[in-house]
């Protein structure tokens, strides 16, 4: 299946790296923060086309057209069409293609595309994580020599304070912080060991679907910051970490 759907997905981010004159195809959903692009749309319509009938009875869940679809029934193709809106809107080139394919709520693939260094992470559930082709394992630093990424629920206002107290919190255990504002990229560098733990307030299930599998498949762990196995189906937060950093979730204010 990785091998039908990672073909496809490169695709997509071709869709991505040809958007030019982006501002002018840029259309605001329920605030200036959130925005959707014809390009996000393009790489979402490509990908509703494509991917079903890999796998004929599969439902898409995507971001921009969700169709009812109910991702913890049966299979479900879960795809962010471009994750990190607007960082492609204002050229920063910090976005990803995301594809995850669940069955009855549970990942079984993942695929994240980042069109832009050409880095393609992919996993399947129990046989490990990949970027480009080759494993890739979590670190084994602990935060204290290592850094974490973290999200600001930009959606999501009224989880600014917890936002930045828990950020205070890490960053007084830790070298330093990174927010990079691609939820999936930033998932996908905790596997590949960049960073060494990453959290945010409020996700969708197509921010982090195919990062929280790829991150389990080289070695780490992903719940949410309750330590609740995290939903498929609904808007949640998450905590995910290697092993040696995992236990400082139970030491934090959250």
């Amino acid at each position: 299946m990785l091998d039908q759907i990672i073909p496809l997905v490169r695709e997509a981010g071709k869709i991505v790296l040809s958007a030019h004159d982006i501002a002018s195809h840029t259309h605001e959903k329920t605030s200036a923060a959130d925005l959707v692009t014809e390009y996000d749309m393009a790489v979402e319509s490509f990908l509703k086309e494509r991917l079903p009938p890999l796998l004929p009875g599969a439902v898409f869940f995507g971001e921009e057209e969700k169709e009812n679809a109910d991702p913890r029934r049966g299979w479900a193709f879960i795809v962010d069409p471009i994750d990190g809106t607007t960082n492609f809107v204002r050229g920063l080139q910090q976005s990803a293609v995301s594809v995850a394919l669940a069955l009855d709520g549970v990942v079984e693939y993942g695929v994240v595309l980042d069109p832009y260094k050409d880095e393609l992470f992919s996993a399947r559930r129990g046989g490990g994580a990949f970027l480009n082709g080759r494993p890739i394992r979590v670190s084994g630093r602990r935060l204290s020599e290592g850094i974490f990424g973290m999200g600001t629920a930009i959606y999501k206002r009224e989880y600014l304070a917890p936002t930045m107290r828990l950020t205070e919190q890490l960053f007084r255990r830790s070298c330093d912080f990174r927010r990079l504002g691609a939820a999936a990229l930033d998932l996908c560098n905790v596997a590949c060991g960049r960073t060494d733990a990453f959290f945010e307030y409020s996700l969708c299930p197509w921010d982090f679907a195919a990062g929280s599998l790829i991150i389990t498949e080289a070695g780490g762990r992903a719940c949410a910051l309750d330590g609740s196995p995290l939903p498929i189906d609904r808007r949640t937060s998450i905590w995910a970490s290697n092993q040696v950093n995992w236990e400082i979730l139970g030491e934090l204010e959250v």
